[in-house]
């Protein structure tokens, strides 16, 4: 197995120079590049590089609203051709349809025929073409029609496309370069903008539908109370006016072909020029041909936003809206008429807004977290395992290479939670190279020559090595599956660290150790320290080691007591867990988080009364870091809506009291995303541990699944705890942490679970209590030595990572020291109890002392 051909040789470097080759431009700008140079990076997240996550929802109620009143004025132009007398013509929106009573039942037929002509043709399933709405009557007279299901949703989803295309123009429009608008469900846009140093803007460009319509006005009707037949009242620009005009649109803002910010050369003010396409053009001098000295709205979304007076006929097709315009409303307005008008209102019902400087910030947190944790892992193994601990150091760095070059090559996306993932692949990683070692060790201890123990180590550590990184892959599938945002990116990252590491472990190392070995042909491999070696040769050996080789402590003796302590501790989570209950981020309860930088140090009394008279609930506001920052936290909103207002309120207060207050993070989660995001969070927990049920049950016997799952939750449960002692937030984040605890923990469990297995069919006579301790003893500076490189790449994000990631940190610290403790105290336990009838029959003393006397001598 040491053995490599020169093809297999040439490949494995191939990759590595690749890797190293695909990586290099990573380390230098785009713009250093020519333009022709396919170069492919690493894209930084918003959380890194500053921007904004929005995630937008269309109204599909205003979708069957406008379908329906469509159909209204449709239908009386259709009964009245047919002579068909009716009344109480009328939609009902929660129903979805439009009903009408005819006066006479001989009627009805002609009154549902007219109605049907109404409906639009839809293709199924089988290719034919159906009505989008269905016409029923009853002998009273009454006649409904009524929205089908297949023109639902043929309607929302034809708003949703359209939506998604006039958003990617407003966007496109507005110079923000590298945008992402793309469809979310079924009703839903996800748009990120990095780099944008004015996001309120975006929001408010894309939030407004920009629908333009040019109604007559009804001067006749403006001093009624009430609006006649065929007119409404709109509100106009300044406050307390009302415009009378006629629900008829004369002119549609949908045959502008183009629209320009400008100013009139006669006065000065700010205006927007448009012109009309060939129908557009026809129309509108036709209008103002016939009403000459009459006011003429122009409308945007039910709002007249100038009526001017017809004063000649306007035949070119072009025209002017003028207002209260300044420059930048005026180029806000045009944007909006060239991208053209949404066919629904969009709401943004999640806002995860950071500012450039916060990016910066958390680009230096995760350097200095990956390069501290590089160090700590580098120096452990290299000192923990000698020359075989630095082979797998420079496997490592390949490792990392790899892993940035994969990314690059799909251009995926780096987030602050990303770099949580590569820190803590650097531990991971590692797991398999310490299963390789330790077996080595092993071999060498039952008297193998190098050759032999090299090979051996190699060959049964592949088994383990491939079973315990699939449970984390399983727990990161969960995680993607049902995580959000930047979850996703730390779920890609680990999950591309765990199938590289297993290459680099399992091809790149022995690749190393075969070129060591050939070239030193050594009597023995340097995995003990010997009296009387030189100072070089002392520092290839390993230095120390945790846990003491031929250690054999009687860990069942503890089962019991382990199992009701275990037990104990865990229903104590379960009950503070309700009771006084975990802390929810707004990911998870909804709600306003702000960061937000005074030019000045701020008077936070001031700000407090300001934020605390919009009535917006119980806020709580901070001084942050220095003085002139501070967080604030705003409990959930009414509605989706009554967020993004909340939030321009806060904006306007903070603006009052400190002009020149700059935002520096926003995060806005409306009710019904959080609810979603936590369904989405316990879901992705469930499915992991009924995946890792089902899978370590296929490849063990019943009892070890039950026992992995048991110790899954009963972690979980203690971390739980943990988090509502230390007052750790449950978000997004934390799951996440939670998912990777559990992937370590039953990696974990699979290994000692391996080794069981191992020695059942090794030592057939042993007394099950004796190999389960024997196992775990083999197995001990595996665990440890794991758990040891995760802690070494854990700590520094608990330490330098910032806010975002301390929590997620601590909680993954907290688990690894669980974890570590539940594999000897309830996994093992529980396997005991569960197969000693059945993983084990007929054991006796006898059996048990020669099979242990055996076990000595082989070790």
């Amino acid at each position: 197995m040491l053995h490599f051909a020169r093809w297999k040789t040439a490949a494995i470097l191939l990759v590595c120079l690749v890797g190293t080759l695909l990586s290099i431009p990573n380390l230098l700008p785009r713009a250093a590049f020519p333009d022709w140079f396919p170069v492919r990076q690493v894209n930084l997240g918003l959380d890194l590089r500053g921007g904004s996550y929005l995630l937008l929802e269309v109204d599909l109620n205003t979708v069957v609203r406008e379908r329906l009143d469509g159909m209204v004025d449709a239908a009386r132009t259709r009964l009245r051709t047919a002579n068909v007398r009716y009344v109480n013509l009328a939609t009902d929106t929660a129903n979805r349809r439009m009903g009408l009573r005819v006066t006479d039942p001989a009627q009805i037929p002609a009154a549902m025929t007219a109605l049907r002509e109404l409906a639009n043709p839809l293709t199924n399933a089988t290719g034919q073409q159906v009505p989008d709405i269905d016409v029923t009557s009853q002998p009273d007279g009454q006649v409904w029609a009524t929205l089908t299901e297949a023109g639902l949703r043929a309607k929302s989803s034809s708003a949703v496309e359209q939506s998604i295309e006039i958003v990617r123009r407003r966007v496109d429009e507005t110079g923000v370069a590298e945008a992402l608008i793309a469809r979310q469900g079924q009703n839903r846009i996800l748009v990120t903008l990095p780099g944008i140093e004015d996001p309120d803007r975006i929001k408010n460009l894309l939030g407004r539908t920009a629908r333009m319509t040019f109604h007559l006005v009804d001067e006749a009707a403006s001093l009624a109370s009430t609006p006649p037949p065929g007119v409404m009242f709109l509100p106009g620009e300044r406050e307390g006016e009302r415009f009378a005009v006629r629900r008829r649109v004369e002119v549609d803002g949908a045959n502008l072909t183009n629209a320009r910010a400008g100013q009139d050369s006669r006065t000065g003010e700010w205006v927007v020029n448009f012109t009309f396409d060939s129908v557009g053009t026809r129309r509108f001098a036709q209008i103002t041909r016939e009403n000459v000295g009459r006011p003429f709205a122009v409308v945007l979304d039910e709002k007249v936003i100038t009526a001017p007076v017809i004063r000649e006929p306007i035949l070119g097709g072009q025209g002017q809206i003028s207002g209260s315009f300044t420059a930048r409303s005026a180029n806000d307005l045009a944007v909006l008429l060239r991208a053209g008008a949404l066919p629904a209102p969009l709401t943004v019902v999640e806002e995860r807004t950071v500012g450039p400087e916060l990016g910066a910030d958390a680009i230096r947190a995760g350097t200095i977290s990956l390069a501290v944790g590089t160090l700590f892992v580098f120096l452990y193994m290299g000192l923990a395992y000698g020359l075989l601990g630095w082979f797998a150091n420079i496997a490592l760095l390949f490792n990392l290479v790899l892993m940035i070059a994969f990314m690059s090559l799909i251009e995926s996306t780096l987030t602050l939670p990303g770099i949580a993932g590569i820190v803590l692949t650097l531990g991971t990683a590692l797991d398999a190279n310490i299963l390789i070692n330790e077996r080595i060790r092993e071999e060498v201890r039952n008297g193998r020559t190098p050759i032999n123990a090299l090979e051996a180590g190699y060959t049964k550590a592949s088994g383990t090595i491939l079973d315990s990184n699939l449970t984390n892959l399983i727990a990161m599938a969960c995680l993607y599956a049902f995580g959000s945002g930047p979850v996703k990116g730390f779920a890609v990252t680990v999950a591309v660290g765990t199938v590289v590491q297993m290459w680099t472990a399992t091809v790149l190392t022995r690749l190393l150790v075969s070129w060591w070995y050939k070239r030193t042909r050594p009597k023995e491999l340097p995995v003990f320290q010997r009296p009387g070696l030189s100072l070089l040769e002392r520092l290839r050996r390993p230095l120390f080691r945790i846990f003491p080789d031929g250690t054999r402590i009687r860990f069942m003796k503890a089962a019991r007591t382990g199992l009701v302590v275990s037990a104990i501790l865990s229903t104590a989570s379960l009950v503070i867990a309700f009771h006084p209950g975990l802390e929810k981020g707004i990911d998870f309860k909804g709600g306003i988080e702000m960061e937000v930088r005074t030019p000045t140090p701020g008077d936070i009394s001031a700000l407090r009364n300001a934020v605390g008279g919009l009535g917006l609930g119980d806020a709580t506001l901070l001084q942050f870091g220095d003085a002139s920052t501070f967080a604030l936290r705003l409990p959930a909103q009414g509605d989706e809506g009554a967020v993004q207002r909340a939030v321009n309120a806060v904006r306007g207060a903070f603006e009052q009291v400190a002009p020149g207050t700059r935002i520096l993070r926003v995060e806005a989660v409306g009710n019904r995303v959080s609810d979603e995001l936590f369904i989405g969070g316990l879901t992705a927990l469930a499915l992991s541990f009924l995946a890792m049920l089902i899978y370590i049950w296929a490849r063990f016997e019943w009892q070890f699944g039950i026992a992995a799952v048991t110790t899954l939750v009963l972690d979980v449960t203690k971390a739980v705890g943990l988090m509502v002692l230390f007052q750790i937030e449950f978000n997004l984040t934390t799951i996440a942490a939670i998912l990777t605890v559990i992937g370590f923990s039953a990696n974990d469990k699979v290994v000692v679970f391996d080794r069981m297995r191992e020695n059942l069919r090794k030592f057939k006579t042993m007394p099950l209590d004796e190999l389960v301790d024997l196992s775990i003893n083999e197995t001990m500076n595996r665990t440890l030595g794991t758990s040891m490189t995760l802690l070494l790449s854990a700590l520094p994000l608990a330490l330098f990572g910032g806010d975002t990631l301390s929590g997620f940190a601590w909680v993954m610290v907290a688990g690894i020291v669980i974890s570590a403790g539940s594999s000897v105290f309830i996994a093992a336990p529980i396997v005991l109890f569960s197969g000693r009838n059945r993983l084990r029959r007929g054991d006796d003393n006898k059996g048990g002392a020669t099979a242990q006397r055996t076990a000595g001598k082989t070790a």
